[in-house]
């Protein structure tokens, strides 16, 4: 017994030490290196690993750890992220960096006006679509789905309030539509195509579905849609971008858009708005609003009322056309945000 105790003491002098110095070790690590080294590797992959996953990848779970699971994240992916994000690098999404609005707004009598939005679009990078699609509707439901829905990376988005002037004024405002593109074609050449006239083709509601996902499939909240059931209240165009390109050229990329319409609106809705149909950093919005005024008796007064990140640019009075500013925004808007107009008569 005695040789036992001895050597199992001796055995205690050999092992302490190192068992004190793996402690210290590992209580070093627990402390300080575990943490560094996170870090550093955060640091360094961090960004190569998320530049490799797709874009729709990131989102999700980024999203999702921080709001939880819900299928309304998909509305918040698609509108930060400028679509779905299912190619590599962001090959499938759709983000203006540089964009312009300006509102127009002429009478045509006392009940009705002409709305003419020119808006010009400067894309981060360039938008593979030979494509240019025209969403127009008066459903409230259809207007707030279509962003989301669209799977398309070039549209526009037409909401006429009225529902018994949607008809005449979607047809008025066919003539109107007015597209300048500059791109690259399949060389990767640029070019440039001033703005001209579209040759705009409807389509037929059997095909609406390749067009918007909630005609195939519920979409969050929103329960699978029927065709039949929107024939009044919602029409879709669209025109092959080749057809204004010099000399016939083929479209591959598109690196410039430039949109002008007029739509046919009633003058006592008080209102219109331009809202952003994907990601857009938005420099000024602009307005030409005089002509609204059928007699020129100078009756009419406005007000801007911006629905964005910030607006503290935006006056909060009453002013009469010829003072009414431009809007400085210098922000970024995704779909849902927006710039609404009011007017009204007299000082009341």
């Amino acid at each position: 017994m005695p040789g036992w105790s001895a050597a199992l003491h001796r055995l205690l002098e050999l092992t302490f030490p190192v068992l004190l110095l793996a402690g210290g070790a590992l209580g070093a690590y627990e402390l300080v290196l575990r943490r560094w080294i996170a870090a550093e590797l955060a640091r360094i992959a961090g960004p190569r690993i998320v530049e490799a996953l797709l874009p729709q990848q990131v989102m999700e779970v980024f999203l999702e750890s921080i709001y939880g699971a819900n299928d309304a994240n998909r509305d918040v992916m698609t509108g930060v992220l400028g679509g779905e994000g299912r190619r590599p690098l962001g090959g499938d999404l759709t983000i203006s960096t540089h964009t312009g609005v300006n509102v127009e707004l002429r009478a045509v009598d006392h009940e009705l006006y002409h709305f003419t939005l020119a808006v010009t679009y400067s894309f981060k990078k360039n938008v593979q679509v030979d494509r240019f699609i025209i969403f127009a509707t008066c459903n409230a439901l259809l207007r707030d789905s279509i962003s989301s829905g669209c799977q398309l990376p070039l549209f526009e988005l037409w909401f006429v309030p009225d529902s018994e002037l949607f008809q005449s004024s979607v047809d008025d405002m066919l003539p109107s539509v007015r597209l300048g593109i500059e791109y690259l074609d399949h060389d990767d050449r640029h070019h440039v195509a001033e703005s001209r006239k579209l040759r705009l083709r409807e389509v037929k509601f059997q095909n609406w579905s390749d067009y918007l996902s909630f005609f195939r499939e519920d979409m969050g909240a929103l329960p699978r849609q029927s065709p039949r059931e929107h024939l009044a209240d919602l029409r879709i165009f669209e025109c092959d971008l080749s057809d204004i390109a010099d000399d016939d050229r083929s479209v591959q990329a598109i690196e410039r858009l430039s949109v002008r319409a007029t739509s046919l609106q009633r003058i006592d809705e008080g209102f219109c708005y331009w809202q952003a149909p994907y990601p857009c950093y938005v420099d000024r919005v602009t307005f030409a609003v005089k002509e609204l005024d059928f007699d020129g008796a100078g009756d009419f007064q406005f007000n801007i009322a911006p629905f964005t990140f910030r607006s503290n640019t935006a006056p909060t009075r009453w002013l009469k056309a010829e003072d009414l500013p431009e809007l400085e925004v210098r922000s970024w808007l995704l779909p849902g945000h927006g710039v609404v107009l009011l007017w009204r008569k007299g000082g009341g």
